[in-house]
């Protein structure tokens, strides 16, 4: 018996050594993937990767990275079996009884199996995480929250372990406060983003969403030097640039953005995710030139994943969308034709709408027509764990308009589907950029009046009092605007195909409302659009925006009554 016992505590003291040594190593790994040598970091990790649950862990997140950019059903479901292979791998370093931490007996778990409750719990998240990604459909994301329900608690358990007295500090108690962080500040960030109706859903399974409690501890995990710090900054840096402001209001978080930036630039200056970020931080703050130029610093940077050059091309062609260079925004939405798998018909539409934005009698690139291109977006139509994307339903949809012989022309293609990225808040900072918008929408307002009448000639006039309205708000014109976000929400029996339009022109009144505030208005409006209207293109898009509107009018309740 005294054998075995020994065997035990030799075992024991070589993985206590085995933490630490593969902690090290995961460390060094990403280092290199900050660096842009992303395929040495894999092959620094891959050979442990059935033995060491952070190797597993690491090597499967970058694999997920790596999905994120390229979107393609194969890299997703790699991702997706590589991070179930790793919860398997940590399944293994996890205390066999069950009954995890929060029992009387939870002290006595080993620092390993401290650690292999925290990977496990983070492999379960990261695998819903993927879910989610594929379609931004609600019921894929309670599919994924009931998924992950286990991975919560787990965080929850661990969370209130290291609070208490009776857990052990070893060496490696940093990083594992660092995942604890990151678990439950994810989890707390992600679920404030949802309406309120999801949440319903999903409260069953004890989630609750504290966006200030998510945010600090994602803060703590970030700046700390830990294995997790790199990703706390990641998930912040997508909540500041992206999150709040394509399913947001559009204002992006500018400062905090730029305060977490600075480290990891001056660390890694040449770091293509950092030069990726940054160039993100200048194109919200409408410093288009100075964005360009650190995309094409990005592209640059590194050769080896072009999934990267990929996210700056697409965000070069919005950048060149903003100046009204439609040739160059174009050029960008070829390269990704070419060579981006993430949505091929998403890509070919907006070629063919740059190319309609032209004059008639303009030359076009490579002699190709818009008219052949609009009609070829149905056929590159792909499905993702069986969905469409909403942007590519979307893009479908309106090319419907070229299939018959006499093709009808959509007024400002690439200017409405600039406003399903919020594009008209990155112009806001640029009076100059708005003028230009406001141009092209008085001259295309104009074709419309002397087209004779057809079947989408309502929808074609609401679309540009919808986008009109948005430019006169950047303006400070805000009777005009108000008065163009009421002719498309009176013009609802009238709209044939569009219906996208009015639930959207509510919310853009609602937000008017509570720049002037008068915030009961503004709730009314915001209620009937979340309330009334069903089955419209990009409904979950308009939906996190009501919601994320509804939180800033709570948020300025909340201010009013502390002063």
């Amino acid at each position: 018996m005294s054998n075995g016992k020994e065997a035990n505590a030799a075992q024991n003291s070589s993985s206590q050594m085995t933490l630490k040594e593969s902690l090290d190593e995961c460390m060094e790994a990403l280092d290199l993937f900050l660096n842009n040598h992303f395929n040495e970091s894999l092959e620094r990790l891959r050979p442990r990767v059935n033995e060491s649950m952070y190797h597993a862990l690491i090597y499967a997140t970058v694999l997920e990275m790596q999905a994120m950019m390229t979107f393609q059903h194969d890299d997703i479901n790699n991702a997706g079996n590589t991070m179930k292979s790793a919860r398997e791998v940590c399944q293994r370093f996890r205390r066999k009884s069950s009954g995890l931490v929060n029992k009387p007996g939870g002290e006595s778990l080993t620092e390993e199996q401290l650690h292999a409750e925290v990977c496990f719990a983070e492999c379960q998240l990261q695998r819903a995480a993927l879910t989610f990604l594929q379609d931004e459909n609600m019921v894929s994301f309670i599919k994924g929250g009931i998924k992950v329900r286990n991975s919560y608690l787990i965080y929850k358990d661990l969370h209130s372990l290291i609070k208490s007295h009776h857990c052990l500090k070893g060496p490696s108690h940093i990083h594992l406060e660092g995942g604890i962080s990151f678990g439950i500040g994810a989890f707390n960030l992600t679920l404030s983003l949802f309406p309120p109706r999801i949440l319903k859903l999903l409260e069953f399974a004890g989630f609750s969403g504290d966006k200030e409690y998510g945010l600090s501890l994602l803060h703590d995990g970030a700046t700390g030097m830990n294995l997790r710090s790199m990703l706390c900054a990641l998930l912040l840096l997508c909540y500041y640039t992206f999150l709040t402001f394509i399913l947001g209001t559009g204002e992006g978080e500018v400062v905090e953005a730029e305060r977490l930036l600075k480290p990891f630039r001056l660390r890694y200056p040449r770091g293509a995710i950092f030069l990726f970020f940054a160039g993100r931080t200048e194109e919200i703050k409408g410093n288009i030139d100075e964005a360009v130029a650190l995309f094409e610093d990005g592209c640059k940077a590194q050769q080896e994943w072009k999934e990267f050059h990929h996210m700056c091309y697409w965000e070069l062609m919005w950048c060149f969308t903003y100046k009204r260079a439609w040739k160059m925004a174009y050029f960008y939405a070829d390269l990704l034709s070419q060579e981006s798998r993430w949505s091929k018909a998403m890509y070919v539409y907006m070629k063919a709408a740059y190319l309609s934005m032209l004059p008639n009698d303009e030359s076009r690139p490579f002699g190709e027509d818009e008219v052949d291109l609009f009609r070829l977006v149905p056929t590159f139509k792909q499905k993702i764990a069986g969905k469409s994307q909403p942007t590519e339903k979307f893009a479908i949809r309106k090319a419907r308009r070229y299939k018959g012989f006499c093709p009808i022309k959509l007024p400002v293609p690439v200017l409405e589907m600039m406003y399903m990225w919020n594009g008209f808040r990155v112009i806001s900072k640029r009076p100059e950029l708005t003028e230009g918008m406001m141009q092209t929408l008085v001259e295309a307002e104009r074709t419309l009046l002397e087209s004779p009448e057809n079947e989408y000639a309502v929808d074609d006039r609401c679309v540009i009092n919808l986008l009109k309205g948005l430019c006169m708000k950047n303006q400070g014109h805000l009777q005009a605007a108000e008065e163009c976000f009421n002719k498309v929400y009176s013009s609802e029996k009238k709209i044939k195909f569009d219906h996208y339009l009015v639930p959207n022109a509510l919310v853009e009144l609602s937000l008017l409302y509570i720049d002037q505030g008068r915030k009961d208005e503004a709730i009314k409006m915001l209620q009937k659009a979340k309330r009334d209207y069903k089955d419209y293109s990009m409904e979950s898009r308009t939906q996190f925006r009501v919601h994320a509107a509804l939180a800033k009018l709570q948020a300025g309740e909340d201010e009013d009554t502390h002063l």
